[in-house]
């Protein structure tokens, strides 16, 4: 659960709104959406029927510095390109091979 605090901090900003022995839960920046990292190591990198989750950026401009966070952070960009002209995405994998989206629309 520390890995992927540290990834998800480094990449989005997350912010800890509660913790206890087995779990961490954050919040994204400026939502209420709600990440649990959960101490099982049994489940690392199975999604379990999700493909992936994503997060959505408010300036086309920032995909730069989100590709380089997630490379400083420690995951791997697995795509990166633009839906339409304007609207560009990345794939990421992070540190525990969960495959994450970030874009903007």
């Amino acid at each position: 659960a520390e890995r992927s605090l540290r990834f998800y901090q480094e990449v989005l900003g997350v912010k800890v709104v509660y913790r206890d022995a087995t779990s961490i839960q954050v919040e994204t920046p400026g939502s209420h959406d709600v990440i649990v990292f959960e101490e099982k190591r049994s489940g690392i990198g199975k999604m379990a029927g999700v493909t992936h989750f994503g997060f959505r950026l408010v300036d086309p401009n920032d995909i730069e510095a989100a590709e380089e966070a997630v490379r400083r952070a420690g995951g791997k960009i697995v795509d990166r390109g633009e839906f339409v002209p304007g609207e560009p995405y990345l794939f990421a994998t992070d540190p525990d091979g969960y495959t994450i989206e970030i874009w903007y629309e």
